[in-house]
């Protein structure tokens, strides 16, 4: 009889050992589970965070040297932003630029004009990403300070030749202006509605070249980029009205021009770093950056 409760005693015994340790178990599975899962969750979670903006590559932007200030503007405060990415620039005139992303060597064909139909129907697309003021400049010594569009038209077309026909000295007007292709160019005589009819003294391949001649050569005039303007020239007022950026905005300064990135396709069918690069400037910091190489903002 005791052999027999001793075996009934030892059998409940070891029936509640085994349900503890079923019990044990099963805790220490589902605690195991759970850290698990989230320590599965936090690297996946920090995989998509390190892979968001981690941009690599190259954007080519080739085209107008006028737009040279703000494209290296633009260029380094984006890489700055993205380390794993090259903006490389090129200035060789805004036709040459849009011919260059119609024939594949460029991501983006920079025009300081409107594009023409021929190029949009090879494929470019125009995008205004800011508004540029054209300026009329002359040397320091010249005694003219305004003009009548109808007075700039006729020096540039030839019919005016000396600053004494519009009460300056008796010097001879020396017409500088940039070379075939430009968009300023283009941008100008368009407005002037002078189409290959300028009679040029002087015709440069850059911006640059057309402020330091007009600088140094008496009775020169010229036209340049409004962000470009510095004391080396003078900056004449047009019908009364300084080139500044309000007086553009507001429309009473008639010579002004749209700054062109032009893409091959729409901005959506563009690589991830070219969108990117449009992103921001739509963007407050990109909208900064236009205001702050003396252009106008589109919006």
């Amino acid at each position: 009889m005791k052999r027999k409760m001793k075996q009934i005693l030892g059998m409940m015994l070891l029936g509640v050992f085994a349900a503890t340790m079923v019990t044990g178990c099963g805790t220490s599975t589902g605690e195991n589970s759970d850290t698990k899962t989230e320590q599965k969750t936090k690297t996946t979670d920090n995989n998509v965070t390190g892979d968001t903006g981690n941009l690599n590559g190259t954007i080519t932007m080739i085209g107008s040297t006028s737009m040279e200030k703000f494209a290296n503007a633009l260029g380094e405060a984006f890489m700055e932003k993205n380390p794993g990415v090259t903006v490389s620039p090129e200035f060789v005139g805004s036709s040459a630029g849009i011919e260059a992303l119609v024939g594949g060597t460029a991501d983006i064909g920079n025009a300081s004009r409107n594009l023409e139909d021929s190029e949009k129907e090879a494929g470019a697309v125009e995008n205004i990403v800011a508004i540029d003021g054209i300026a009329i400049v002359t040397d320091e010594d010249n005694k003219v300070k305004d003009l009548k569009k109808d007075d700039l038209t006729k020096i540039y077309s030839g019919e005016i030749t000396n600053w004494k026909e519009l009460g300056g000295d008796d010097t001879p007007i020396v017409v500088v202006g940039r070379e075939a292709g430009s968009g300023t160019r283009g941008a100008f005589e368009e407005i002037l509605g002078i189409e290959d009819k300028c009679k040029y003294a002087n015709e440069l391949d850059s911006t640059g070249a057309v402020m330091a001649k007009v600088a140094a050569t008496k009775g020169a005039i010229g036209y340049v980029s409004l962000d470009v303007l510095d004391d080396t020239v003078n900056a004449l007022t047009l019908e009364g009205v300084e080139p500044t950026a309000e007086n553009i905005k507001s429309g009473d300064y008639f010579l002004s021009r749209p700054f062109v990135m032009a893409t091959k396709g729409e901005i959506s069918e563009q690589n991830d770093l070219v969108k990117a690069l449009f992103d921001y400037l739509k963007s407050e910091e990109g909208k900064q950056l236009v205001e702050s190489v003396g252009l106008i903002t589109v919006d």
